[in-house]
């Protein structure tokens, strides 16, 4: 434009080039500036308008139904829905996959009204103002310096003819008022045009502030969806927490006592009940009972089958072994041991009493200390252990035999130790602990107790299985069932039961 004559130029500009207003400056701008901030928002608007595209997970321009169907979310919620389907409302995580998917359907229709809202009222402006408004402008700039420069060449003509008039006084005939008109009219679009192009600069200086709202309304729909996303995803937190607190099928092996009694609304842990009701009807007479070692396999489906709330009578009716070491491995996987950290020192001290009776009262007093939950099931556990002494003419167990094997699995300490020590000084004190309360479990806890507390076991027939163990521990046992992940805390293991009996009865 600028190849034009100066005049032409002085013109163009001079005429058009009037200060503009800017709302985002108190400078003022001269049309060369507002071109070159059209050139560049025009940039910045292309470039903001295919990254923000590209963000969207839905097919543009499509109604809602076949928008949802691009969507991965549609995709995952289907999947889940039809998985609660095959799973039922039997299975917790069916149930799971029926609210998570139905949560992820109204996430997916969501985030289609916030894709339909940001194309509407972003996406589609800033396509506009880049593809349109600003190229109209830039070619009315053009257009105008087309109509300068004709009528730059009308005027010309018109003073050649003047002149050519002058030099032979003749005056200006039909072509020179032709030609005063051609150049009257060039100048006439010319001001026209250059009166548009003035008012589309000023129009869009003006709505630079317009522009600037589609950035917010970005953020503010944003923020909109992430608050009625996140409002459906706290709706529906409760219902699944609800599911998953009432539902019964829950472990309790390794589990703290009170949850699981909590849990599972019982005063009772499930594997104590379940394992001494039948072992007071399959396992009273059997030899070395809590001492021999169980086959691996059978002791870790019955812990499996016991995580699960479920309880094969008739199957480990035969296996009281099995049984044994289930109620051991519970006590012994306890977060915290049933006699209690809390309670160690004072169950310790009691037991280095020297007078008997002195001992017992001081034992009773610890045991009266237990929490609620501890001291319902060490008071039910002590009871079946006298029972089972009762028996020992039969099943080799006297009260210091059963507290060499199961008092390491009832108390225990936070401080770390090694494996010589728990098996001499610790274990010794722990046993003159639990086989005095065995010894006087009536005078610890006076009157009988209900065993079968919800009526859930019958009374199999027993038999004597004692020619289908060894006193030492089954190959085939996991090296899981040997290894504990803290010996020195940790109560010792069924093989190490009977090397302590072997230690107690060489130390007399």
């Amino acid at each position: 434009f600028h190849s034009s004559s100066c005049h032409s130029c002085h013109l163009a500009n001079g005429r058009i080039g009037i200060e503009m207003p800017s709302l985002l400056s108190p400078v003022l701008l001269s049309v060369h500036q507002v071109e070159k901030r059209l050139e560049l928002i025009k940039q910045v608007s292309h470039s903001t308008h295919k990254k923000l595209t590209a963000c969207l997970q839905g097919q543009q321009g499509v109604d809602v139904e076949k928008r949802s169907k691009k969507l991965p979310l549609t995709t995952l919620a289907q999947c889940l829905v039809e998985g609660a389907a095959v799973l039922g409302d039997d299975s917790l995580l069916g149930k799971m996959l029926k609210l998570c998917g139905e949560t992820q359907e109204k996430m997916a229709l969501e985030l289609i009204l916030f894709e339909f809202t940001i194309e509407r009222d972003v996406v589609e402006p800033l396509y506009e103002l880049a593809e349109v408004e600003i190229p109209n402008i830039q070619k009315q700039r053009k257009h105008l310096a087309k109509l300068v420069l004709d009528m730059d060449s009308a005027r010309t003509r018109f003073h050649q003819s003047s002149k050519s008039g002058m030099s032979s006084n003749v005056q200006p005939g039909a072509k020179g008022e032709h030609l005063r008109e051609e150049m009257e009219e060039a100048a006439n679009r010319m001001e026209i045009c250059r009166d548009q192009l003035s008012a589309d600069m000023y129009n869009f200086v003006a709505k630079e502030i317009d522009y600037a709202s589609y950035f917010q309304t970005l953020i503010e729909v944003q923020a909109e969806y992430h608050r009625k996303s996140l409002e459906l995803l706290q709706n529906i937190l409760p219902q699944i927490k609800a599911h998953q607190e009432t539902w019964v099928e829950k472990p309790c092996y390794g589990k703290p006592l009170e949850e699981h009694l909590a849990l599972s609304g019982r005063d009772i842990a499930f594997p104590v009940e379940a394992c001494v009701t039948m072992l007071l009807e399959c396992g009273m007479q059997e030899e070395g009972l809590f001492r021999v070692a169980p086959s691996a396999s059978k002791l870790k489906k019955l812990k499996a089958s016991l995580d699960c709330g479920v309880m094969d009578v008739q199957e480990y009716s035969a296996d009281p072994h099995a049984i044994a070491g289930a109620l051991k491995s519970y006590l012994r996987e306890l977060p915290e041991p049933l006699m209690t950290f809390e309670l160690y020192d004072e169950w310790i001290q009691a037991s280095n009493i020297q007078d008997q009776d002195k001992r017992l009262q001081a034992l009773l007093t610890a045991c009266e200390k237990l929490p609620l939950a501890n001291g319902n099931n060490f008071k039910y556990l002590i009871k079946f252990l006298a029972k089972l002494d009762d028996y020992q003419d039969d099943n080799k167990m006297t009260p210091g035999n059963i507290a060499i094997v199961l008092g390491p699995n009832l108390l225990w300490t936070t401080q770390e130790g090694n494996i010589t020590e728990m098996m001499t000084t610790v274990s010794l004190q722990i046993v003159g602990i639990i086989e005095p309360i065995i010894q006087h479990a009536d005078w610890f806890f006076p009157g009988e107790i209900e065993f079968n507390v919800t009526g859930n076991y019958g009374s199999p027939v027993h038999t004597n299985h004692n020619a289908n163990y060894s006193s030492m521990p089954s190959p085939d046992m996991d090296h899981s069932d040997r290894k504990h992940n803290d010996q020195s805390r940790r109560p010792l293991s069924v093989a190490t039961d009977n090397m302590m009996l072997e230690f107690y009865k060489k130390d007399g």
